[in-house]
């Protein structure tokens, strides 16, 4: 599954109009603050303008989204009879527009579609991201924070994917080196876990791998040099190649484990992810040897002398190696209490099975092996 429509290119979004005629009258557009004051939100106020329609703008998206975020988002939808949805940001505003568009036209709470299939008509949505990393742009999925009982829901169907997804390098320049980085590893992450995932297939295949290049080539140049219009086109591609690819292989054990650290410690999701993906792929090699040692020698931390079991290994070494190169920070660095984190492992680990994401490795971890791989984090 992909988005209905893909338009990608440097400035693209001048030409949003003619790909949303007959689409809606009055569009809300999901966002947060930062893209108000820093100029994208106005890309988007003019491409509407130009195209003659209306729109409404909700910047309450400026952390990772929670139910009372979405609710918030709903109200103002209904209020100024909105009719489509523009999603502009990283994943909070995209997963949040996700989540009003289908709650407007559902009964009951959002925590009442855990471990559902959602499936029913839904308002248009147009998702334009404004970093490169979290593929939501390209996904049926969508994470939003329980805050009544503490836990990151994974809400999904394929009403959640996008009908448009506006890959606009230009959007991405305002991106400061930190969420750059943070952003990027998840990315990396996604087409990792794609690749070696039970579910994975052909054709996911070969949009992980060319995500896996890209990244491993493109971002650390992002990181260190914003302003570098290539690097960002190809950041912005990988993204969308990696959110294609876990939206069709699923995620594994990066990502169960994830949610709950950003659940309970409050913590970007990108940044968790990144925490853990040395930890957990060191786990995770140990079955699947041939697919990590491929994408090893992808990276080019190994080669066809070497063996399948050596290869491996050096990808999580070339991995914890790419994660302090782009400044990734430990727990400890983000000011997480240690016996605080291991106070919580029980519900950690119990939350991560939840999930059912770490059931996608193909060495699947028991909850004590969770717990282990939590406490190495310290």
């Amino acid at each position: 599954m992909v988005p209905g429509k893909i338009i990608l290119g440097e400035n693209i979004i001048s030409e949003l109009g003619e790909h949303i005629k007959g689409k809606g009258t009055k569009a809300l557009i999901v966002t947060d603050s930062f893209m108000v004051k820093f100029g994208n939100a106005a890309k988007v106020e003019n491409a509407l303008k130009a195209a003659k329609l209306d729109y409404v703008i909700y910047d309450g998206a400026n952390s990772e989204p929670t139910d009372k975020i979405v609710a918030a988002g709903l109200d103002v939808y209904k209020k100024e009879k909105c009719d489509f949805l523009v999603a502009l940001g990283g994943g909070s505003p995209m997963d949040t527009a996700k989540a009003i568009g289908f709650m407007s036209v559902s009964a009951g709470k959002i925590s009442d579609y855990m471990h559902t299939v959602i499936d029913m008509k839904v308002p248009y949505l147009v998702a334009i991201p404004t970093t490169a990393g979290t593929g939501s742009e390209a996904t049926q999925n969508t994470i939003i924070a329980d805050t009544e009982n503490n836990v990151k829901m994974l809400l999904g169907g394929p009403s959640i994917i996008p009908a448009l997804a506006v890959i606009d390098p230009t959007f991405t320049m305002t991106a400061p080196p930190k969420i750059t980085a943070a952003t990027g590893v998840d990315a990396l992450t996604h087409c990792i876990e794609a690749y070696t995932s039970r579910k994975a297939q052909p054709l996911s295949d070969i949009f992980a791998l060319s995500a896996v290049k890209k990244i491993h080539k493109y971002l650390p140049v992002c990181y260190k040099d914003g302003n570098n219009v290539k690097a960002r086109l190809k950041m912005s591609e990988a993204a969308l190649e990696a959110g294609i690819a876990f939206n069709n292989a699923s995620v594994t054990i990066v990502h169960g484990m994830s949610r709950p650290i950003g659940a309970l410690f409050h913590i970007a999701h990108g940044v968790s992810n990144a925490v853990l993906l040395p930890a957990c792929m060191e786990f995770a090699i140990e079955e699947n040897t041939a697919r990590f040692a491929e994408i090893s020698r992808l990276m080019g931390v190994a080669d066809t002398k070497t063996s399948d079991r050596g290869a491996a290994q050096a990808m999580v070494r070339e991995l914890a190696r790419f994660c302090k190169k782009l400044g990734i920070p430990t727990l400890a660095e983000l000011g997480v209490n240690k016996e605080e984190f291991m106070a919580q492992l029980d519900k950690m680990a119990d939350d991560a099975l939840e999930s059912g994401s770490p059931q996608n490795t193909m060495r699947i971890p028991t909850k004590e092996q969770i717990i282990e791989i939590y406490k190495k984090l310290f």
